[in-house]
């Protein structure tokens, strides 16, 4: 079932298939600062190829591989490699896919995971595809929920910032969907959850849309913040509009839930100040560092199938 599966969509995976994972990763935990002892993908080699910059995914991966006992290569930067010289995505795939066991993808187009797949013979991770999916940042994000917050049934979760480019919140959006969970999009008119997301959503959960935090900050167990990404606004005056229109302070954190947490995709800008940082409800570098242990389980799992 695992050995060598594409992981391109969270659309992809059922509910007993996401908890397989986050099993997997509550058992590398222990192994994600130090390594594992039996180093069981020895043998293999992981190529992380990143054509758009990335700090906390590709890192996490390549800390992942290494602590399996697996090889890395790749690049994240185009300047030094032949795709500055116009190579297509599908002729680099079919090179990369001799030198590997597995590809770790990040590409500015949406459909670029699904479409490298379909030239690769080793499974293809997507590690984010423009403003479309990003898999394995659902799964920490969900495994985040469940360490920090407890059961995911039940809990009330609000989405606030950009949820019209943010791929984040559209994969996490619709993994949220397949439980019993009640979801809370907060944005501007601008930045609203893309129209055909939000009814698929709505086929299996309550869902509110509002444009005001305030007035639902004291309903959530969970709030997931989002940077407002200038790099996907087609047009700067769009994004100078809406820059800076959420910013999450102590006094809102304070009317909250008692055992409220708060998340962040990150990189943050001036949404979450570091004032916040200190505040026990602040989740998002734990978060970050879960990229680790449950990057891990996906590689263990596609490349050992056990």
């Amino acid at each position: 079932m695992w050995l060598n599966r594409d992981i391109v969509s969270i659309g992809d995976l059922s509910v007993d298939e996401i908890m397989e994972v986050i099993d997997r990763a509550n058992e590398m935990l222990p192994y994600a600062s130090s390594g594992h002892p039996k180093s069981p993908l020895a043998n293999k080699i992981v190529a992380t190829l990143f054509y758009e910059p990335s700090t906390r995914t590709r890192l996490s991966f390549e800390s992942a591989a290494m602590r399996l006992g697996a090889k890395v290569l790749g690049f994240g930067s185009l300047e030094a490699t032949s795709v500055a010289k116009g190579e297509t995505l599908s002729d680099t795939i079919r090179i990369v896919n001799s030198y590997s066991d597995a590809i770790v993808l990040r590409h500015p187009s949406e459909g670029a995971a699904r479409l490298a797949s379909e030239f690769a013979d080793v499974p293809v991770i997507n590690a984010g595809d423009g403003a479309g999916q990003h898999p394995t940042q659902t799964i920490l994000d969900i495994f985040t929920i469940w360490k920090e917050s407890g059961p995911v049934n039940g809990k009330s979760i609000g989405f606030v910032g950009d949820l019209k480019y943010g791929r984040t919140v559209h994969s996490l959006s619709k993994a949220l969907s397949l439980f019993d969970v009640s979801l809370y999009f907060i944005s501007p008119d601008e930045l609203k959850i893309p129209k055909h997301i939000k009814k698929d959503i709505e086929k299996r959960v309550a869902v509110k849309e509002t444009k005001s935090l305030d007035d639902v900050i004291s309903d959530l167990d969970v709030l997931y913040v989002t940077r407002i990404q200038k790099e996907r606004f087609p047009d700067i005056e769009e994004y100078k509009k809406v820059a800076g229109v959420y910013v999450i302070r102590p006094s809102l954190i304070s009317r909250g839930r008692k055992n409220l947490i708060v998340m962040h995709p990150l990189p943050r800008v001036d949404e979450i100040p570091p004032e916040i940082d200190n505040l026990p409800q602040a989740k998002y570098f734990k978060q970050a560092s879960y990229g680790v242990p449950v990057r891990m389980a996906i590689l263990d799992l596609i490349l050992r199938g056990e």
